[in-house]
Order: C-alpha cells, then sequence, then structure tokens
C-alpha cells in the first residue's frame, strides 16, 4: 500500500555510453528507397547525429520533474506515475493511459491545461487531478516481475492505484494502449468510473456489409489509412506479440536500432499531412520517449503486452455502459456505428488535424475534447460545486 515519492535522475555515465553508443553505429549500406522499406538510413542517421550531439536529457528530465511523481507495487509490479494535482478544490480525479511506443512524456503537454486550466487560459471548472501511470514493464515501471499484463490486468491495477491516491469516482482517458485500457477500466468499475474519454485507437473496425453501405467519404478516407498499415506497417506488432525476447537483446543493446524500431511508428501513424516524423512531433520530444525507453532499458519488456494480448485478449468484449466520449484524428479507424457495438458513447468529435500520437501532435485540440466530453459529466457525479 506504500506511496513513494519519486525522482527521475539518469546518472551522467549513462547517458555519455547513450551519446558514445550512438556514435559508435554500425551503418548499413543500403539502397535509397524513401520509406517503402522502413526508415531509410539516411534520415536515421540524421536523427541519430541531432540525438548524440545537440538533444539534451538534462533539459526534459527537469520538465519532467516538475510533475510529482510516486512509485508504488500494484499486484506485485512496480508502478510509476505522475500524480498532479490541481489547485481547484473541484478538479475531477483524472488517470490517462499511455500507449506503446509513448510513455509518460507523451503527455507532457497536456497534464499542465487538464490540472490547471486557470493557468492556461480554460475554464477552472473544468479541472482535473491528473494521474498518469506507466504501463506495467514500460519507463520507471521496471523491471516487469511477471508475465500475465494484459489490459484487464492493468484496468484492475489501475483500479487500485486511484484507490491508494484516494480517489473514489474519477474519469478515465487514453490513446492507444489507453483507448483499450481505458474502457476496461469503464467495465470493471462502473460505480466508480465517470466517462471514459479515448483517441487514437488503431484496431480495425468490425465492419458489417450495411456498415460498409453506409461508410461517409471521410470514413472511407480513415480506413485507407488503416488498411494501409495493416498491409504494410504491422511486422512489429507480429514480432512483439510472438517473439519479443528474440527481440529484446537487439533494442536493449543497440540505440539506434531502438530508435529505428519506434522512428517508424512516428512515420506511419503520425498525421497523414506531416511528411516525416519531426514534421507531425517536436523532434527533441520523440527523442525523450526514445531516451526514456533506452536509460530504463524497457524496450524488451514493453513489447511483452503484445504478447499477452494476442495470448489471451480476442474477440468483441461485452458492451460498457460507462458513457463514453471518443476523439477521432486523421489517422484514426474509429467508425461510430462500429464503436457503439461495445461503447456507451454520448460525445464524437472528428478533428481535421493531428494523429494517433494526439498528446504530442495536436494536445490543443485533445485537452479541448477532454474538457467538452466531461464537462456534461461532472454534475451527473456530484464532482461539482453547485
Amino acid at each position: 500500500m506504500t506511496l513513494q515519492e519519486f525522482r527521475v535522475d539518469v546518472p551522467d555515465a549513462a547517458l555519455d555510453d547513450l551519446r558514445q553508443r550512438v556514435e559508435r553505429t554500425r551503418w548499413p549500406d543500403l539502397p535509397d528507397v524513401g520509406w517503402q522499406r522502413g526508415v531509410p538510413v539516411a534520415y536515421l542517421r540524421e536523427v541519430a547525429d541531432h540525438w548524440a550531439h545537440r538533444y539534451d536529457w538534462r533539459t526534459w528530465q527537469t520538465r519532467l520533474s516538475e510533475h510529482p511523481q510516486l512509485l508504488t507495487t500494484l499486484d506485485g509490479q512496480p508502478i510509476h506515475a505522475l500524480h498532479v494535482r490541481s489547485p481547484e478544490p473541484d478538479a475531477l480525479p483524472l488517470v490517462v493511459t499511455h500507449g506503446w511506443p509513448g510513455s509518460v512524456v507523451e503527455m507532457l503537454d497536456v497534464v499542465g491545461p487538464l490540472a490547471d486550466p486557470r493557468r492556461h487560459g480554460g475554464d477552472p471548472a473544468d479541472a482535473f487531478h491528473v494521474v498518469v501511470p506507466s504501463l506495467p514493464g514500460f519507463g520507471f515501471s521496471t523491471p516487469l516481475r511477471e508475465t500475465g499484463w494484459g489490459h484487464a490486468r492493468i484496468a484492475r491495477a489501475w483500479a487500485e492505484l486511484m484507490t491508494r491516491l484516494g480517489y473514489q469516482r474519477f474519469g478515465a482517458m487514453g490513446g492507444d494502449t489507453g483507448s483499450i485500457v481505458s474502457p476496461e477500466l469503464g467495465r470493471l468499475a462502473p460505480d466508480r468510473v465517470v466517462g471514459v474519454h479515448v483517441h487514437g485507437g488503431l484496431a480495425r473496425p468490425a465492419l458489417l456489409p450495411d456498415d460498409v453501405a453506409a461508410l461517409t467519404p471521410r470514413e472511407r478516407e480513415r480506413l485507407a489509412v488503416t488498411e494501409r498499415i495493416w498491409r504494410d506497417g504491422t511486422a512489429y506488432a507480429a514480432i512483439q506479440g510472438t517473439r519479443p525476447h528474440t527481440l529484446a537483446p537487439a533494442l536493449t543493446d543497440s540505440p539506434v536500432g531502438l530508435l529505428a524500431w519506434m522512428l517508424e511508428k512516428f512515420w506511419d501513424w503520425t498525421d497523414p499531412a506531416a511528411p516525416l516524423p519531426h514534421d507531425a512531433v517536436d523532434l527533441d520530444h520523440l527523442l525523450t520517449d526514445v531516451t526514456l525507453y533506452w536509460v530504463t532499458g524497457c524496450a524488451g519488456s514493453a513489447a511483452q503486452l503484445y504478447y499477452e494480448v494476442r495470448a489471451t485478449e480476442q474477440g468483441p468484449r461485452p458492451r460498457s455502459t460507462v458513457p463514453t466520449g471518443v476523439a477521432v484524428f486523421p489517422t484514426d479507424p474509429a467508425i461510430r456505428r462500429v464503436v457503439e457495438r461495445e461503447h456507451h458513447v454520448v460525445h464524437w468529435t472528428e478533428h481535421d488535424r493531428g494523429g494517433h500520437f494526439a498528446a504530442v501532435e495536436a494536445p490543443d485540440l485533445l485537452v479541448d475534447d477532454v474538457r467538452a466530453f466531461f464537462r456534461g459529466l461532472r454534475e451527473n457525479a456530484g464532482l461539482r460545486r453547485p
């Protein structure tokens, strides 16, 4: 039950070793065919050079350390979390779940506006007490003590985490893995979860013949992006879902190998209007995410989640009764009539910019959407002053 204060403190020796490893990279000699076969070597070399010689982890560590953090043990697993209490007394507790290849770093641009809207030009009545856990085996929620950490078990752990923090009723939001864990949390504790807000799902919609006939032009465009990703961009999931231990040594030993593995997803899943990853996401923000994976050695343990899901979590889920909000960005394959079969959708917004990593690509849109969704739920939950 212990909640320990946690501070990020990466030794200089670890950062020096990272730089030296990047500088000693043994580069492949491959033909230049753009992104057709993966990350182009020329682009990877540019990003790696920036990582080794211009990127400053200490700047980002300071920014991360501005937020109070804790470490606890849930179901035998060390769990790290940001816990940012709002200065507003009537703030709604909100647990925020990231995905892969994300981390708590992914949420740095949204934590402040969610927790302290008054300071960020918003309505103080929209404030949240923000809890951002690191998924088991990710970042500082390491080492991974045992197998079996699928979505349902994570949801149970988050419910216990919120209990330990003193939050009886709360909201849940998340993207990628968070778009699955957050609804699972609602199914697990519908009496405690006020509402669930999701974005950034990657699952192919289970379309029925009538669904296909009713697709709008915009929905067809989004599904075309999804089909391309599933056709050309799911090798990573097949490997992480079947042989994560074979992959782990390569990603744990080679920082540039890890960078390439993660960088490809920031090209594949970000706003289609952005030609390169750094056009969609600030390059140093992206490299902070990669650096966190490197300094914690978590690439292999983070991959285990794919194995757990493939092994145990297939097929439709029971329909949730918890009010659900969905923010749809250009790379999201969400189709409302399909989503409504498993979720009680009361809020649906389609955005023209951003992508899978909305918290770093379009944090303003995501924050506004989360505020708007929960605004209509607070009074019903008895969490706003009369």
